[in-house]
């Protein structure tokens, strides 16, 4: 195995305690598996490594410690990976697609794992290279409720500035009806955050689906606009 991994866990087991990882388990419906280490010393950790050794590395080298982290199922780790590969974006690539695609159909099993991954790595990469956002919309279509929400979260950052608007209406229209709760908070936080800069479509939209929109994602959706058109979205 290779020793950044080997010392990136003798450092995360240093750094575990009881408390936080009985913490992490009350903020999770799944099963999930972690050390116990607050998201800061992670972070701390992360970047101590990026910076010594990780990031004179090629490419290739850095994805394949990526996905050795994530095969490992710890959260924490899963956490360092999202903390990496914003740090290579100038470097992404159209096909890196696939690679994410790939990590996040095998090893992504919960929304903190999914978010930290999506909102950024994912996000950067279709940020530029905007012609694979058709590829979130295939996603939107999965079986897997992971591949779902992040169809969504992978726009939250673009969306804050009003950009993919139309693309984040498909998504929505594709994964309305979808059961799941975490599909329905994560399309409505990204109708959330494209109401920033574009509240009428996005009321209109909501006023639309309204009917048969899941009350999950409705309240979502108009969490940041103003009173008297969340008062009107919320009428039965």
């Amino acid at each position: 195995m290779n020793k950044i991994i080997i010392d990136i866990r003798k450092e995360l087991k240093k750094s575990a305690d009881n408390k936080t990882k009985e913490s992490f388990h009350r903020f999770f419906k799944e099963d999930i598996t972690c050390y116990g280490v607050k998201s800061g010393v992670v972070s701390t950790i992360a970047k101590k490594y990026w910076k010594e050794q990780v990031s004179k590395l090629p490419k290739k080298e850095i994805f394949d410690l990526c996905e050795e982290l994530l095969k490992s199922d710890y959260t924490e780790e899963a956490f360092i990976v999202s903390n990496w590969c914003p740090n290579l974006k100038a470097q992404f690539e159209k096909k890196d697609i696939k690679i994410f695609k790939k990590w996040i159909n095998k090893y992504i099993n919960n929304w903190a794992k999914c978010d930290s991954f999506c909102n950024h790595t994912v996000g950067d990469l279709i940020q530029k290279y905007p012609e694979l956002v058709k590829e979130l919309k295939i996603w939107a279509k999965s079986n897997n409720l992971w591949m779902r929400r992040a169809s969504a979260v992978s726009l939250i950052v673009p969306a804050k500035r009003g950009l993919f608007l139309k693309d984040a209406i498909n998504i929505s229209d594709i994964l309305l009806l979808d059961s799941q709760d975490m599909v329905q908070k994560g399309y409505g936080w990204l109708l959330k955050e494209e109401s920033r800069k574009n509240e009428k479509q996005v009321f209109d939209y909501v006023m639309k689906n309204k009917k048969i929109m899941p009350r999950t994602a409705l309240r979502y959706a108009i969490e940041l606009m103003q009173k008297n058109l969340k008062e009107k979205a919320m009428i039965k």
